[in-house]
């Protein structure tokens, strides 16, 4: 893959939520997009935010999930899944089904993840 919009060929709401999250992070500061076969992943010095597709992996109807890596442990029902892969970094995973899920909210959790990118 070399772009997102190869990544989400086939999914216009997904390349839209794509669209959502990165016009989000783009106002935080400068950011690298990294497009690979599974995600694309936001970064500063380390990633941040990953969007990627679930029906690559699993029978889902959700165009796109959004994964937001922070240094401690939110609570909200919103998130389907909440990992704890390595010491400081808690992986919060969100099902985004429309571009209106990318609300105050999402954006409150990605500039708290951009800033702990640093």
């Amino acid at each position: 893959m070399t772009s997102p919009r190869e990544f989400f060929a086939g999914s216009s709401t997904g390349a839209a939520i794509f669209d959502a999250v990165h016009a989000v992070v783009t106002m935080f500061g400068e950011i690298e997009v990294s497009v690979s076969r599974s995600q694309i992943a936001f970064r500063r010095r380390r990633a941040f935010a990953y969007v990627w597709r679930p029906g690559q992996y699993v029978k889902s109807e959700v165009p796109a999930v959004l994964s937001i890596a922070l240094p401690r442990d939110l609570r909200s029902e919103r998130f389907k899944e909440i990992a704890h892969p390595s010491p400081s970094t808690w992986m919060h995973h969100l099902e985004v089904r429309s571009t209106r899920e990318v609300d105050d909210e999402v954006r409150r959790w990605l500039r708290a993840a951009y800033d702990a990118a640093g």
